[in-house]
């Protein structure tokens, strides 16, 4: 009562990713933030604690006090990282000093002792995460991608594959981190094993991990890529030059250049060479994800040249 919209919203994704989990389960809540140094400490500590219990019935849950100022809030929040765990939708512990792994997970043994936590199946054995908590987990993997912590992204998928051996996603995100760490060949390695895997070499998340790699094995150190722009700029009709400098600007990074250059070539003869710069776009949107944003309006792009 007295809520106006935007809080009620951040009331109801709370009951929703806290208080309805917590009902069976315990959940570690970290309020944190982008700007938090001790919070970018903490944050490996606590995923990879959860992500060890798991099976256990321990979910986390990460509230960012910008984003969710209503709910750090109603939790009097004052400083960050504040970490509780709660129960039943009620907090049960205040997790905050716990700083290392082996602090944390003594806290946690000791909540489980007490605490009737729902881990197992009807006949007492322990069962794995469920796919909701996996998700979350692979989420949290691809946030630190995007943040550009690739360490901790490589972390969270190494885990994921622990107790996920059969989800796709966790080696796709796994190659994606390692290149993002430079390390293509450990990269290649754990490609090379999931394509052995026939229930995954067809999948399309591998695939763009695959595309990926190919893509970052075009890299080039910063004057190799100076070269290569000088030699596309001072040979706009030379295509080989334009695909080669294409290919190493999408591989340090500049995906705007590659795709102008790429674009470019496709509306000036999108035949050429059985049309490489078409399928190198097209292999790119795989890399990135189709459904991002700068693929999204680069295709449309793209097709408007081809189709007017």
């Amino acid at each position: 009562m007295g809520l106006n919209i935007e809080e009620q919203k951040a009331v109801d994704r709370f009951r929703k990713e806290v208080v309805e989990p917590s009902m069976t389960k315990l959940v570690i809540v970290d309020f944190w933030a982008e700007w938090c140094g001790p919070c970018k400490a903490l944050t490996p500590v606590i995923e990879k604690v959860a992500a060890d219990y798991a099976d256990k019935g321990v979910v986390l849950a990460k509230i960012n006090v910008d984003e969710e100022q209503f709910i750090a809030a109603q939790f009097q929040v004052k400083s960050i990282p504040t970490v509780y765990a709660l129960f039943q939708g009620q907090p049960v512990a205040d997790l905050t000093q716990a700083r290392t792994q082996s602090q944390l997970s003594q806290m946690i043994d000791q909540l489980l002792g007490q605490l009737p936590i729902e881990a197992g199946a009807g006949d007492g054995a322990p069962k794995g995460p469920s796919p909701e908590e996996i998700a979350q987990f692979i989420g949290l993997g691809e946030a630190a991608l995007a943040e550009g912590d690739a360490q901790r992204a490589a972390g969270i998928f190494s885990q994921v594959a622990e107790f996920a051996s059969d989800n796709p996603a966790a080696p796709a995100g796994l190659i994606k981190a390692l290149i993002a760490m430079g390390q293509t060949d450990e990269a290649g390695q754990v490609l090379a094993s999931v394509e052995a895997d026939p229930a995954f070499a067809n999948d399309p998340v591998i695939a763009a991990a695959k595309s990926a790699l190919e893509l970052a094995q075009s890299s080039v150190d910063d004057g190799e890529l100076a070269n290569l722009r000088e030699a596309a700029s001072a040979n706009p009709d030379d295509m080989n030059a334009q695909l080669a400098f294409a290919e190493g600007a999408f591989a340090a990074g500049a995906r705007d250049d590659a795709a102008d250059t790429l674009l470019s070539m496709v509306e000036k003869d999108r035949e050429w060479n059985e049309g490489a710069a078409r399928e190198k776009l097209l292999k790119i949107f795989e890399a990135v994800g189709l459904e991002d944003e700068w693929v999204v309006a680069t295709r449309r792009r793209l097709s408007k040249i081809l189709f007017g």
